[in-house]
């Protein structure tokens, strides 16, 4: 591996970790959060089988109007659908949730009404709840802690009812985006207290002789919560039925009832994710949670850390991929890293395990946009610097050109055109070379060339090359010129009238002259990219070159000598005097006219 190569790989490798690090890090800080969420709602909350085990009874707009509104209620309401449903010793529900908080006595007749129905079922469960705040407390030892957290309140019902029901928290808990993706398994006031599905569950099971296992939660005591329906999924019967015994006892025998507010009214809704648009009422979510502890079905939240490591480690592999490879891989690689970990997450999510199912296709697609802007910032900084070079040989008004046209006016292998050819050379440059000192000679050339190919530009030549003391250049290619013989005379001129200041600057400042001459000829050339495949010119040959070659070696110091095609190119735009055949071109057979350029009309 050659030391370019090398530093090439250490550098795509510092982007990728780079970016890789950079991506983990904003991830880390929550950029994906609520899209990530939105995502894992829309893949994993989906309506599931629902046994017929959990049956609710709302207190619905039915109810209130049958009963009066809500806060006119006495506890004798409630009594009296307690015992409707103990009516038949035979064909009793297996537990009943109340998901309404008799914290406080009232009268004391209808307290002791609801206790006596609730004893004489003996299969209730009653509401408790928590009220949180945050802030800054004194510990113990005097120091303070923050906690976010801290139970503040704490509400259970009133003795006589306490003692002949089971108690279960009503607590719920929306993530930031208001959302309640989590339950509470547990509340820990003084001592820890479960939720009300988890007690009523738990009572159901032991009626059936069987016990069953509660999911793992974090340290605040949530899980996350397999909605089985969206909102009215679970709705069964109105209360107000149930209360005028018109629900016969068949319908709710060995069953989980569920008692609760389901009236706008009654303020006790929320936001879920297996339904984002409309909000589910409390006891819904009760029925929901129930309905989980019955089927077992406890996704495990993959820890977060392992997850920053794989999404690292994805992120670093795609950018060394993305950094080296071309379009078209790259975008395939894309589309896989978008399709496939949302395939994984799904499955995972089937066998168990939620995945954030976002992360590394967001990661995969900012860095794929990422080599694709880098990849065009190096094309435009080669395609610059490629130009700049180009501008070196060619005029920047040609490059301009080529660039506007594309690739396709640089055939590769060459094209045959009409061009016009110049070379120049100076008189007697062998014998200055050997009796000046080298720097001197060096001094020399540069001065010559810099004005020979100065003249080359300004008048848009191609710069083809220099041998020595040489310089070729031609018109009409790539690209063709509508003046190109006429450029190239104009050209001639100018390097003659050049090196008649340069010799006069010489002579000045080191004693030395210049004298060059000058041959220009127009015909067809093969021009193009030539030479072997990792290395080329672009240059012209043929017999066009190789006359105008000619001409120049035989044209004295001062002097332009131009072919017969150049002449009748250009007409009586130039003054020229024939020299017949008197100039004699290798190569050439006799009768070739050369003319000697005398002026520029």
């Amino acid at each position: 591996m050659n030391g370019k190569k090398q530093k090439r790989n250490i550098r795509i490798f510092l982007y990728a970790l780079a970016v890789a690090a950079g991506i983990t890090g904003l991830v880390r800080l929550g950029a994906l959060q609520w899209p990530d969420q939105w995502l894992q709602d829309r893949l994993y909350q989906k309506p599931q089988y629902m046994n017929g085990e959990v049956l609710l009874f709302g207190i619905d707009e039915k109810s209130l109007a049958e009963l009066g509104p809500y806060n006119s209620w006495d506890r004798h309401v409630m009594a009296r659908a307690l015992e409707a449903l103990a009516s038949d010793p035979e064909q009793r529900p297996a537990a009943v949730a109340i998901d309404t908080l008799y914290s406080m006595k009232s009268d004391p007749e209808a307290d002791a009404h609801l206790a006596q129905a609730a004893a004489e079922l003996g299969c209730v469960v009653t509401a408790t709840a928590a009220a949180y705040d945050s802030g800054w407390y004194e510990a113990p030892d005097g120091t303070l802690e923050w906690d976010g957290y801290r139970i503040v309140q704490y509400e259970e019902p009133y003795e006589e009812l306490k003692a002949v029901t089971r108690q279960g928290h009503i607590n719920a808990m929306c993530d930031k985006d208001g959302i309640m993706r989590h339950g509470l398994l547990y509340i820990e006031p003084e001592q820890r207290v479960y939720s009300m599905a988890y007690q009523v569950v738990k009572m159901y099971m032991e009626q059936r002789g069987e016990t069953f296992a509660a999911p793992q939660t974090n340290s605040r005591g949530q899980f996350y919560i397999a909605y089985t329906g969206k909102p009215r999924d679970y709705y069964d019967q109105s209360f107000a039925d149930l209360v005028a015994g018109r629900i016969p006892p068949s319908y709710y025998a060995g069953k989980i009832v569920y008692i609760g507010p389901y009236a706008a009214g009654l303020q006790d809704a929320y936001f879920t994710p297996i339904n984002r648009a409309e909000a589910m009422y409390g006891v819904e979510y009760q029925a929901n949670e129930a309905q989980q502890f019955l089927a077992q079905n406890y996704p495990a939240e993959v820890s977060a850390g392992a997850q920053y490591v794989i999404l690292f480690a994805v992120c670093l592999l795609a950018g060394l991929l993305f950094f080296r490879w071309k379009l078209v891989p790259s975008s395939f690689l894309c589309a896989l890293l978008v399709g496939i970990p949302v395939l994984v997450s799904v499955k995972a999510y089937d066998a168990g395990y939620i995945l954030h199912p976002l992360w590394i296709p967001a990661g995969g697609l900012i860095i794929y946009l990422i080599s694709v802007v880098r990849n065009y910032v190096l094309a435009a900084i080669a395609r610059q610097q490629i130009t700049h070079t180009f501008e070196r040989y060619v005029a920047p008004e040609i490059v301009q050109e080529i660039l506007k046209e594309g690739t396709n006016s640089l055939s590769l292998g060459g094209k045959l055109c009409d061009i016009a050819v110049l070379f120049v050379d100076v008189r007697g440059f062998t014998t200055m070379s050997e009796r000046l000192e080298p720097e001197k000679v060096v001094f020399i050339l540069n001065r010559y060339l810099t004005m020979a190919s100065g003249c080359v530009e300004d008048n848009k030549g191609t710069l083809d090359k220099f041998v020595g003391d040489a310089m070729m250049a031609f018109w009409g290619a790539p690209l063709p010129q509508e003046d190109a013989v006429y450029n190239a005379v104009k050209t001639a001129k100018a390097i003659i009238d050049g090196a008649a200041r340069v010799s006069d600057e010489l002579k000045e400042e080191i004693g030395e002259e210049l004298r060059v001459g000058v041959g220009v000829h127009f015909g067809p050339a093969i021009v193009g990219n030539m030479g072997a495949e990792r290395h080329m010119d672009y240059t012209a040959i043929g017999d066009t070159v190789n006359t105008a070659a000619r001409l120049e070696a035989n044209a004295p110091g001062g002097t332009v000598y131009i072919s017969r095609a150049v002449a009748d190119a250009l007409g009586d735009r130039i003054e020229v005097t024939s020299l017949g055949g008197s100039v004699k071109l290798k190569g050439k057979a006799d009768g070739f006219e050369v003319l000697k350029l005398e002026k520029i009309v």
